[in-house]
Parts: C-alpha cells; structure tokens; sequence
C-alpha cells in the first residue's frame, strides 16, 4: 500500500512538472503573440508617418528622434540578412508569425488537456 502511495505521488508530481512546462511555454508564446500584434500595429502607424519625425527604438528604452524618409522597412529575415520590405509585405510576415505561434499554442494546450485527463487517470485507478 505504502508503495502504491510513493508512486502515485511520483507520478502526480511529474505530472505537476509537466504542467509547469508547458504553462510557461503558452505564457512566453502568448507574450511574443502580444509582441507582434503590437509591432504590427507601430508598423500600421507607418503608412501616415512619412515626412514626419518619430522617436525610433535604439535599445532597450532609448530612443532618437528620426524623419520617416521611405515606407520601405528593412526586414532581419535570419541568419543576419537582411531584406528592404515594404510595410504591407513586413505586415504579411507578422501576421504569418502571429498565426504559427497560435497553432504552438494550440498545441500547447491540447498536451496539456491531454496531461489532465492522464491525472484524472490515474487518480481513479488509485481510489
């Protein structure tokens, strides 16, 4: 009995940890999400921004003042390349990042539906 009691609580506790993972694993998907509809948005307010002056992001939480001169963006497409889009183009890409990242979170949380139905599981084969 005391043996079933040590493995049960084993196993409940790898489950636990289980669970852990993938929460932050939805909760960093769900921030680069918000990331990216955000950026979306800044690059949105580009379109009416040429000719005028803006505060461009240097580093983290420093700005220079800077004249919009072209719509054109210039895009890190991995590896260090880089690539001159256009905002509608650099647009399409968010958006396509945006719906990857939602279909990890789906899955994401089906494993975790999944975990849960192994607990309710195994919970009844030890009442």
């Amino acid at each position: 009995m005391e043996e079933n009691n040590q493995e049960l609580i084993f196993k409940l506790s790898i489950f636990e940890q289980q669970i852990r993972q993938l929460q932050q694993q939805i909760s960093a998907v769900d921030e680069g999400i918000i990331e990216l509809e955000t950026l979306d948005f800044g690059i949105d307010e580009l379109k009416t921004s040429k000719g005028k002056e803006i505060l461009a992001p240097v580093g983290r939480g420093i700005f220079i003042k800077a004249k919009v001169e072209s719509e054109d963006l210039t895009v890190d497409v991995g590896g260090r390349v880089f690539v001159k889009k256009s905002v509608e183009d650099t647009q399409e890409t968010i958006k396509k990042q945006i719906e990857k990242l939602k279909e990890v979170k789906d899955e994401l949380n089906k494993n975790l539906e999944e975990i849960g139905k192994e607990v309710e599981r195994v919970m009844k084969e030890n009442q």
